[in-house]
């Protein structure tokens, strides 16, 4: 029968929702026997899903910010593991890889139940029972993309499994993973609507077409990237004209956000803003302390000229401690997420933007050799940025190839820092040994010096270590360990 599996391929339990995108959180525990019988059964089953990524993508910085060149240790510690992948001593038994692999199943899981039982209910509204399933498609792909860029070839789960077929399922290839993705999402794109037809913080078929060129690039298939890529203008997505207010609570559903995860502030928040700001508070906006897991390392800081609009809106520098007339002391941190209630935060987090979109599309026009577009893409990006186009590149500022991916995965960094892009993008790019070598974190105003600290990435890196909890649930011999760990 189909039962209860191992938490890492699917849920102890049949958990449901509301039917609210925003407040996704379990209400009851019900049986296959009893659920996913109507359509009000499936809707709120496909809210299921999204409550999985909604839980996870708070602390997903943990696992592809903190062993970049972007953030440092605090000294007010409180996740256990979190130091070890600041350092890059990857450890199959870190909880952080296995808390991270476990949502995420739970997410498949949950998907996998919703396109199992998707022909039960009889009582769909017109387009109804298409619209879950390209949802449900689209996530399935979205944490399976998030999976193979992470540990490379993982158990292809696409249907409930018994306790006996979970425990006796080997990794597949990333390859045969990534077709599934591939294969879902241009299912999605087929049965989803557009951004218009449904409610930010659902999938779209805007959302499913921008994340399908993305996976092209992966896949390092240039033209299908370009392709889908370019697809995403027709349905109506563009940059907003200032950086900053990307990131207020009352522009959230904006024309840039092509698929992000909704939160209420206090009732159904997160805490992403309070893990970046002082321990002790910010005046105006979070007088808690318990935050400052993270600091803003230098190496991204000191990328951001004085005149680049993304630096006043991604880090503060000065501070000083909430309720006093102290003087303003070097303190930089990351500020982007800020929100009145830091510890319940109502900002929604976004998972592809549209200058996302932009640049992988830059990317892709200039491996196909088209050039001067390549550069119109990006230096639309930095036309936004810096309000004109005084520090737009051109041709002539591009010596080579590998200058070109320099500027370009500069441009990532600044526009996207802290979004969960920097550590694929320095994998994908065979970036991230050059990079992470050496890193600055800390730094001093009055004496202009960089803490410096030499790392040691290892060509292992490129994929997490398989957790060992997995490893040791399944039968003897079934998942095998990445080369080197």
């Amino acid at each position: 029968m189909k039962g209860l599996l191992r938490i890492s391929i699917i849920c102890s339990s049949l958990w449901v929702t509301s039917c609210d995108v925003v407040n996704l959180e379990p209400i009851s525990t019900l049986t296959e026997a009893n659920f996913y019988k109507t359509a009000d059964d499936m809707d709120r089953a496909v809210l299921g899903v999204y409550n999985r990524l909604q839980s996870r993508l708070p602390r997903d910085w943990s696992v592809f910010e903190m062993p970049t060149d972007h953030l440092y240790m605090s000294a007010y510690r409180f996740i256990g593991g979190l130091e070890a992948v600041n350092t890059l001593d990857f450890q199959a038994q870190n909880d952080i890889f296995r808390n991270f692999w476990q949502t995420t199943y739970n997410g498949i899981y949950r998907a996998n139940m919703v396109l199992d039982k998707i022909d039960n209910p009889s009582n769909y509204a017109a387009g109804q029972k298409e619209k879950l399933e390209g949802e449900a498609r689209f996530m399935r792909a979205l944490f399976y993309f998030d999976l193979v860029r992470s540990f490379g070839g993982v158990p292809k789960v696409d249907r409930p499994l018994t306790v006996e077929e979970s425990k006796s399922m080997p990794r597949a290839t990333e390859a045969e993973i990534y077709q599934l993705i591939v294969d879902d999402l241009k299912k999605a794109v087929e049965l989803l609507p557009v951004q218009s037809g449904t409610v930010y913080g659902r999938a779209s078929k805007g959302a499913a077409t921008a994340l399908l060129g993305k996976v092209y690039i992966y896949l390092e298939d240039w033209q299908s990237a370009y392709n889908f890529l370019n697809q995403v203008d027709q349905y109506g997505y563009g940059l907003v004209d200032n950086f900053a207010d990307l990131w207020k609570e009352s522009n959230e559903d904006n024309k840039e956000a092509i698929f992000a995860v909704k939160y209420l502030p206090g009732s159904n928040g997160h805490r992403l803003s309070l893990d970046f700001l002082p321990y002790f508070g910010v005046e105006g906006i979070s007088n808690s302390t318990g935050g400052e897991v993270a600091l803003v390392g230098w190496s991204l800081h000191k990328q951001y000229l004085e005149e680049d609009t993304r630096k006043a809106a991604t880090i503060t520098e000065y501070w000083r401690s909430p309720g006093t007339n102290d003087p303003l002391e070097w303190k930089p941190y990351i500020s982007k997420f800020i929100a009145q209630q830091a510890s319940a935060s109502g900002l929604d987090i976004p998972v592809i933007r549209y200058a996302d979109v932009v640049l992988l599309k830059s990317e892709a026009l200039y491996r196909l050799g088209r050039k001067e577009e390549a550069l119109t893409e990006l230096n639309r990006v930095r036309t936004r940025a810096f309000k004109g186009t005084s520090h737009n590149y051109t041709l002539a500022d591009i010596a080579s190839d590998d200058q070109f991916l320099d500027v370009l995965l500069l441009e990532r960094q600044l526009e996207l820092a802290l979004e969960n892009q920097r550590w694929f993008d320095l994998i994908r790019t065979n970036r991230f040994i050059q990079v992470l070598s050496k890193v600055e974190w800390g730094y001093n105003p009055i004496t202009q010096t960089a803490q410096e600290v030499t790392l040691t990435p290892k060509p292992s890196h490129r994929r997490f270590p398989i957790p060992q909890h997995e490893i040791d649930q399944a039968y003897p011999n079934v998942i095998t360990q990445n080369e080197g760990y």
